[in-house]
């Protein structure tokens, strides 16, 4: 199959970019800025604009939807950039639209969650009855927290607290997605989550041992709609295929910056 990875160049397209390479497909990837792996094709586009969409989409039989954005632009580029996606799709002749999505957002009151949710309904609602669309949810992925983790310990202490996740690998998303690719078009909503519920305090007790560092944890209180959600395990799921890797593993095969060991 002719896939095109929108948003190629992040965690999970790149993963999922070279995961299809791997099984033989043919893979463009679609970005803003060029991937620096040559082994795959690369179209440059705005996701804000809709420029070099059409082109970028020519010949392609699947889309992959992982593109990615915070701040001002946030919903500029996932909202209307999903929409501008699915309708040059449509116009492509696109059989399959797979967008990346997280667990639970619908419960907890964010505006990043929200757009998330706007993201969704902005697939569902272009007109096409060719396009089949799938969204593919995830739990929060080990980097995030390994990020997190990261920028609080430079100041010397570690957020914790009964938070609940269950933070899954990347890269066995990217397994995820490929298969669902390879199977066609069925579910419209399909969700994958790692393979252990915790706190947020003891994902920070992992990562403070796997790094072999002091630092002070501080737990956040539960005040709010958004902490109590979270609190609730809102962004975690009893039912969904859950993966293999759990965060301590994964620290144990990175390097102190969060970088895979060699």
């Amino acid at each position: 199959m002719n896939i095109a990875v929108i948003g190629g160049t992040g965690t999970l397209g790149s993963l999922a970019a070279s995961e299809l390479s791997r099984r033989g497909h043919t893979v463009r990837v679609v970005s803003r800025t060029p991937r620096t792996d040559t082994s795959v094709e690369h179209r440059a586009v705005d996701l804000t604009t809709g420029a070099g969409l059409d082109a970028a989409l020519d010949g392609v039989d699947v889309v992959v939807d992982a593109a990615n954005a915070q701040g001002r632009s946030m919903r500029e580029l996932l909202v209307g950039g999903t929409r501008r996606v699915a309708e040059a799709g449509v116009r492509a002749g696109v059989s399959h639209h797979v967008l990346m999505s997280i667990v639970g957002i619908e419960a907890v009151p964010t505006g990043y969650y929200k757009a998330k949710l706007d993201q969704e309904a902005a697939l569902a609602a272009v007109p096409g009855a060719a396009l089949a669309r799938t969204v593919l949810r995830a739990t929060q992925f080990h980097q995030l927290l390994e990020w997190a983790f990261s920028s609080a310990g430079r100041v010397g202490v570690l957020p914790g607290g009964r938070i609940v996740l269950q933070p899954v690998d990347p890269a066995e998303v990217a397994v995820v997605l490929a298969d669902l690719i390879e199977r066609g078009p069925g579910e419209s909503r399909v969700e994958f989550a790692g393979p252990e519920r915790l706190t947020l305090g003891e994902l920070a007790e992992q990562w403070r041992a796997a790094r072999d560092v002091r630092r002070l944890l501080i737990p956040i209180p539960p005040v709010g709609r958004t902490i109590n959600a979270l609190r609730s395990g809102a962004l975690t799921s009893d039912t969904a295929p859950r993966g293999r890797v759990t965060f301590a593993e994964w620290l144990r095969s990175r390097d102190g910056r969060g970088r895979a060991a060699s």
